[in-house]
């Protein structure tokens, strides 16, 4: 007899269906169509009930010691989200990426991290292509380099020739620092005080009287004399100083799109209602739209 008309009986027959049924049930299980979805990170964030924002150190007037613009940002954005906030403050790496890799999707060779989204990134064409991993959006402020200066020392500033001898206080390892000292061939740089941490503390030794002048970004520069008319705040005389300065935003994982939404839509609630703008006045910086 051959092998086709071999006859199979009941219990055989069962027997191999039962084995074929339980091998498709299996095989249904680990296909990807039937894999269990990942959780939506937004839905991930509510259950657990807290925003965890990752937020820079020592960055006068965004963050210093649990204080500042970023932090104030930081708590209206959960507020708007209807969760309480979590910060996680870190050291600024050796570059962006390094940060955004600490911060956003990886985490910190440290062990803690990553946020849930990150503040005060800039919103750069550059930076986004070369950083895959992440998304980055909702601009909330445009910084740009500036010189504040005595008004009764110096009460003009439309070149750099207006200030020659004059002390100059700028934060060392800075843009405005390289800008300045690299000015009209090197000219300036015996005026040059670059000991300085940051804008804030150069501007603190211009309002002290030290220094005649204070070089550093706007914010920096604002938040210490600002409505002060002893003193003017104008952009940075150079040509190579960017006039548009650079927008900050913030950055979530690139999967985490329903996140990011929820951040634009609260970010442009705090916009529309005000908030934005007070936040901004609380810590004495200028602020619009960007």
């Amino acid at each position: 007899m051959s092998q086709r008309s071999v006859p199979v009986t009941s219990s055989g027959w069962t027997r191999r269906r039962c084995l074929q049924g339980l091998a498709g049930t299996v095989a249904a299980a680990l296909s990807p169509a039937h894999a269990q979805p990942e959780p939506d990170p937004l839905e991930k964030i509510r259950k657990r009930g807290s925003l965890v924002v990752g937020l820079y150190k020592d960055m006068p007037p965004f963050h210093v010691g649990g204080a500042g613009i970023d932090v104030d940002l930081a708590q209206a954005l959960a507020d708007e989200l209807g969760l309480k906030l979590k910060m996680l403050p870190f050291d600024a790496g050796e570059n962006m990426q390094d940060d955004l890799r600490s911060m956003v999707w990886k985490g910190h060779y440290m062990g803690f991290g990553p946020a849930d989204v990150l503040l005060h990134v800039p919103v750069n064409k550059s930076l986004m292509d070369s950083t895959p991993q992440v998304e980055i959006f909702a601009p909330y402020y445009r910084e740009r380099l500036a010189i504040a200066r005595n008004l009764e020392k110096v009460p003009e500033l439309d070149t750099m020739s207006r200030i020659a001898g004059l002390p100059l206080a700028v934060p060392g390892q800075s843009l405005s620092g390289w800008l300045l000292l690299g000015a009209d061939n090197g000219a300036y740089r015996e005026q040059i005080q670059t000991k300085w941490a940051d804008g804030a503390e150069a501007a603190q030794a211009l309002l002290r009287g030290d220094v005649p002048l204070a070089a550093g970004m706007v914010s920096e520069l604002e938040s210490v004399v600002r409505g002060d008319p002893r003193f003017a705040i104008t952009p940075l005389p150079l040509p190579r100083a960017p006039r548009d300065g650079w927008a900050v935003g913030m950055a979530v994982k690139k999967d985490s799109t329903s996140l990011a939404q929820a951040l634009q839509g609260a970010v442009n609630n705090l916009v529309a209602n005000g908030k934005m703008a007070d936040i901004f006045k609380r810590h004495a910086v200028s602020w619009k739209p960007v």
